[in-house]
């Protein structure tokens, strides 16, 4: 491979370096695709309490699993064949962080998944999912999506603004969880689907946590800093 004397890919072996690079990113992107369909049908599972489309994203949680598996790889090997200049340095490097938290994305859509079988199962009249609990869900899309985009076009402003919604996300949490704390004084029998929706509400609000810490690392590749977003007042003490 030809290399210039300070070791970086000399012109012949950048074009393919490049697109290396680019299809690293867009398994990336692939992969956030897959995890916002698996939130998209975990809240329709849960607002349907459809066990179908329950199982279904329980079951396709590995894909998500493996495509992950696959970034890391293709990242690691990137990285040990190439010496990439520090701006594409910065993009593997944050492909491998990025891809961790749509993994774990996934793995909370999987958990609503089960947590609405276990609805399911539950017997007794049927606890309606308060409506925020969707509107998290539907919030979660909506700033994935955004941010996906921002990964695209590797713009950190964008990121920043779509972590600084985080805390609509997490307004919507209290409301639910009254809401939910109120069903269970008012119907004791009804305690188990309550608990089990206040975990679907938790998920949710992680999800949307993930969504924050890939707006970090958009950032980080877009300027190079690495920051930490969303802390709380005393947390900068």
């Amino acid at each position: 491979m030809s290399r210039t004397p300070n070791g970086l890919p000399g012109p012949s072996a950048r074009p393919s370096f490049d697109r290396q690079l680019a299809a690293l990113q867009g398994a990336v992107l692939t992969l956030g695709e897959m995890v916002g369909k698996a939130i998209y049908r975990a809240a329709d599972a849960l607002e349907r309490r459809n066990v179908t489309v329950a199982r279904r994203v329980v079951r396709e949680d590995g894909a998500i699993n493996r495509h992950r598996a696959d970034v890391e790889a293709d990242t690691l090997q990137l990285l040990g064949r190439q010496q990439p200049a520090a701006s594409d340095l910065r993009l593997a490097v944050a492909a491998l962080h990025i891809s961790t938290d749509l993994e774990r994305m996934g793995d909370h859509a999987r958990n609503v998944g089960r947590y609405v079988l276990a609805l399911a199962a539950a017997g007794g009249p049927p606890l309606t999912a308060p409506a925020e609990v969707l509107a998290m869900a539907a919030l979660d899309r909506e700033r994935l999506d955004a941010t996906l985009a921002a990964l695209r076009a590797r713009d950190g402003a964008a990121a920043r603004e779509i972590a600084g919604r985080d805390a609509e996300t997490d307004a919507l949490q209290d409301t639910a969880y009254r809401s939910l704390l109120r069903s269970m004084q008012a119907e004791p029998a009804g305690v188990l689907q309550a608990t089990l929706l206040l975990r679907a509400a938790y998920a949710f609000e992680r999800i949307g946590d993930r969504v924050t810490n890939i707006c970090e690392r958009v950032i980080y590749i877009d300027t190079g800093r690495l920051e930490e977003l969303n802390l709380f007042p005393g947390d900068r003490l």
